[in-house]
Order: structure tokens, then C-alpha cells, then sequence
């Protein structure tokens, strides 16, 4: 077999969405596995909704998630010269037509079939007219009446259709553009595209496009719809059911490993194993395990999926891509040393990088604001007293285990357990009556800030 080809050709006519995203991937492990090549291509012809602000989106979203892509990306607004070839070619054959019925006109002659319980599909008026180019005039593809176009889905299966259900598609509109299906198919045949693999809403586009292959004389690639991602109300994922773009998740502290190891399962399996790295998936990715029904986005799992990539990723790294979440929020950077002890004490706390933010930000709040709750329920008279009593041997000592031996002493002297002398004097450094370890956060802060706090929560 000849080398394999995939692509992956999103509209920039919005960001990328997460089913776009595990088409992409699906594409990529495809490839990367089979020692294939993978194609991006942004389908650029629609000049009223594409942008460049989108095509940058969706190139951003792709290096994120680290899908790279052979060669430079092909634009299809760029290749019309092209697409207009092939449509003469078909021409010439006598596989396509110019057609110079009006819209009303075939709006109402629709009307009129259905009314008399036939097909909503073009009629084939001008089919044999021989007719040339003329003002509003489009070229249409000239398709068999009758027999069945199929084809052996390499997920869903067989799949065959009537001819008698597909009219004569056009291929050129009056405004001198091809259309979608022309576009596509003479895209793939001149990128040597050998496996097509995307969503299943595709579907009834695959008769009509094979088609044109038979028409064109090529080779037809081979096809796999991947079902639909579906909310948790089984219907299509949508903005209601929350994020739907890539780099939604990004701005949200998801990993990009994270994100493109909980998209494979959505759909694709690999015996019980629920973790993979992109190695790991490239190694075993196979289309005969992409599963026919639609797969459900669960959120706690991919937050399940984010914190194991958290917890896994090395302290200096995690420290510098969980900074910038930290610093959108107005905060100056610390030592490095002081932010690499920060990011350990909350990263066991938080299943996303924004999650982790929420927990940290009390050590840039001087004095962190006080939950009127926990003001409420733990600085009561008698523990104020005991902060004061802390007040005088904070101020000797600097590191975790000498305020853990501090803290245990009190505790022991006033016949309490150690959480009972604790919990005031958390409130009073975090504002919260939970947080990282208490030990680690007065280390971090130090003698004078740990002091500061103390006043600020007993001036309260």
C-alpha cells in the first residue's frame, strides 16, 4: 500500500471545537502511527464568515494540543484555479451541465413535487439542454439516475444509498465559486488524501462526493464517520452545555495532554486503560476500535484526566504554566523559589491551573480577605487570645517544622488537639478555614507577613 494520507480541514469561521479537535487527532494518530504524512487544510472559500483572527485560533489550538502538521498549511481559498479546471473537465465529459434555472423557479417547482408527494430535488430541466455560461447561470454535476452508491465505512460499516434520493448537486454557483463538495473532493485528489476521517454529520455528503471521484476517474479514498460528542442531555454538544472550543479548556488550566487523552476515549478504546500519553495512543490507535454511537462529554472525568496530568507534570514546568493564571489577575511574580514552593503546596488542591489560582491567590492578598463565616465560627474571644499568645514565638523562627513544634507545644499546654490551635490562625493567614498545609504556608510567608495577618485578623 501506497503511503497514507490523512488531513484535517476545518472552516475559520469559529474557533476550534473539541469535536474538531478529536477529528484532528483521530486523523493525526492515524498517520503518525502508519508513518503517514497529515494535512491541515483551512477551507478559507466562505469570505464572508472566515477570518484571519479564527485561522490563527485554530493554528494556536493545534500547536497547543502539539498536533503538528506535514508541509505548510494548504489554503483552499488559494486553489480556485484549480477547482475551476476540474469542473471543465467535467464539462468537456459530459458530467456536468450548466443549469440556468432561476431560485423561484425551483423553488416552486420543489413545492409543487412535494405537494404531489415526490422529492424536494432538482428536476433535471436543463440536464440535456446543452446549454453554455450565462448570467446566474450554475454548473451542476450530472449523477446517475438510477443503482446505489456505497461504501464499507472503517467505523460504521457498510453504508449504501439510492441514487434516485440524490438530485444533481451543483458545482459552481452563479457568483463563479465552487462548492463545497467540488471543492473538497478535487482538494483531496490532488493532496493524494487516502483515508477521510470525520464527523458522522458528513455522511450524506460521502454518496455524492465518491461520486464525483467515479466522475473524475481516480481512486476513492477510503471514509470513517466518527460519531457525534453529545451533551449530557444527548443532544449535541453546544455552548449550553459549557466550553465547546479548544482554547476555551486552555484559558480554563486544562493540559492540552489532558484534553487530547480524554477526546481518544470519547469514542476509542484500548482494553480497560483509561490514561495515555500521546506516544502511548499513537502506539495503539486503530479505527476498528472507534466505537458507532456517540460518546457523551463527561466533565469530571476530563477534570479527573487534568488533575492526574497536574500532579504528574515536573514542579518547574507546572510553576510556569500555572503562573500566567496568577498573573492575569494583577500579582507580581515571587523568587522563583518562593513560587516553586507555592505551586507544590497547591498543586495536590486543584483540577485545573484556574482552580490552583483560586487556591493560591490568599499569598498575594495582604491581609487576604476573611470569610465572615469562618470569622463567625473560629475567631471566637478565646482564640483571639490564642493568636496573641502566637504572636511572640512567630516572630523567632522561619521554618515549617520549627511552626509545626510551636503549634504541637501550644496545643499540648492548652490540653487541645492540634487542629483546635491551627484553625485560628489558618482563618487568620488565609482568610479560609481550608487551605494548603499550614506549616508550609508560614514558611512561605515568613516571620513578618505571618505576624501582619495575625493583627489584621484580630483588628477585624
Amino acid at each position: 500500500m501506497s503511503q497514507i494520507v490523512t488531513r484535517f480541514a476545518p472552516s475559520p469561521t469559529g474557533h476550534l471545537h473539541i469535536g474538531g479537535a478529536r477529528t484532528a487527532l483521530f486523523n493525526w494518530l492515524l498517520a503518525r502511527k502508519l508513518g503517514g504524512r497529515f494535512v491541515l487544510r483551512i477551507e478559507d472559500t466562505d469570505a464572508l464568515r472566515s477570518t484571519g483572527e479564527f485561522t490563527r485560533a485554530i493554528l494556536s489550538a493545534m500547536t497547543w494540543l502539539k498536533l503538528d502538521w506535514d508541509g505548510q498549511p494548504v489554503y483552499q481559498s488559494r486553489r480556485l484555479p484549480l477547482h475551476r479546471e476540474y469542473i471543465d473537465k467535467l464539462l468537456a465529459d459530459g458530467r456536468a451541465y450548466w443549469c440556468r434555472c432561476k431560485p423561484e423557479e425551483l423553488e416552486e417547482r420543489r413545492q409543487k413535487a412535494l405537494t404531489a408527494g415526490g422529492k424536494p430535488k432538482y428536476d433535471g430541466l436543463c440536464r440535456d439542454r446543452n446549454l453554455g455560461p450565462a448570467p446566474g447561470a450554475v454548473v451542476r454535476f450530472k449523477g446517475p439516475e438510477e443503482g446505489e452508491t456505497g461504501w464499507n465505512d472503517l467505523i460504521k460499516g457498510p453504508v449504501v444509498f439510492d441514487n434516485r434520493e440524490l438530485d444533481d448537486l451543483i458545482i459552481l454557483r452563479s457568483d463563479g465559486q465552487p462548492t463545497y463538495n467540488l471543492a473538497v473532493v478535487v482538494d483531496d485528489v490532488s493532496m493524494n488524501i487516502t483515508h477521510i476521517i470525520r464527523g458522522d454529520d458528513h455522511v450524506n455528503n460521502t454518496p455524492r462526493q465518491i461520486l464525483l471521484y467515479q466522475a473524475l476517474g481516480v481512486p476513492t479514498p477510503l471514509f470513517a464517520h466518527v460519531p457525534m460528542i453529545l451533551g449530557a442531555d444527548k443532544t449535541r454538544l453546544s455552548k449550553r452545555h459549557g466550553a465547546t472550543s479548544v482554547m476555551a479548556y486552555r484559558e480554563m488550566g486544562y493540559l492540552p495532554q489532558a484534553l487530547n487523552n480524554y477526546l481518544a476515549r470519547l469514542g476509542w478504546s484500548h482494553g480497560d486503560q483509561e490514561i495515555f500519553s500521546l506516544e502511548e495512543m499513537k502506539d495503539f490507535f486503530d479505527l476498528a476500535h472507534v466505537g458507532r454511537s456517540a460518546g457523551v462529554f463527561n466533565p469530571e472525568k476530563l477534570d479527573w484526566l487534568n488533575s492526574h496530568y497536574i500532579k504528574e507534570t515536573a514542579p518547574a514546568e507546572l510553576a510556569e504554566l500555572f503562573w500566567p493564571f496568577l498573573e492575569k489577575r494583577g500579582y507580581a511574580r515571587p523568587s522563583d523559589e518562593i513560587w516553586l514552593k507555592i505551586t507544590l503546596t497547591v498543586r495536590e488542591r486543584g483540577k485545573t491551573l484556574a482552580e490552583m489560582a483560586d487556591k493560591a491567590e490568599f499569598y498575594f492578598q495582604d491581609p487576604p480577605p476573611l470569610d465572615p463565616k469562618a470569622v463567625s465560627q473560629v475567631l471566637t474571644p478565646e482564640n483571639r487570645r490564642l493568636l496573641l499568645e502566637m504572636k511572640e514565638p512567630v516572630s523567632r523562627i522561619a521554618s515549617a517544622r520549627d511552626f509545626e513544634d510551636l503549634l504541637r507545644r501550644l496545643a499540648g499546654e492548652k490540653g487541645v488537639k492540634l487542629g483546635a490551635v491551627a484553625q485560628p490562625l489558618r482563618v487568620a493567614l488565609t482568610g479560609r478555614t481550608a487551605s494548603p498545609g499550614l506549616f508550609e504556608i508560614m514558611e512561605i510567608l515568613g516571620p513578618e507577613k505571618t505576624l501582619a495577618r495575625i493583627d489584621a485578623a484580630l483588628a477585624d
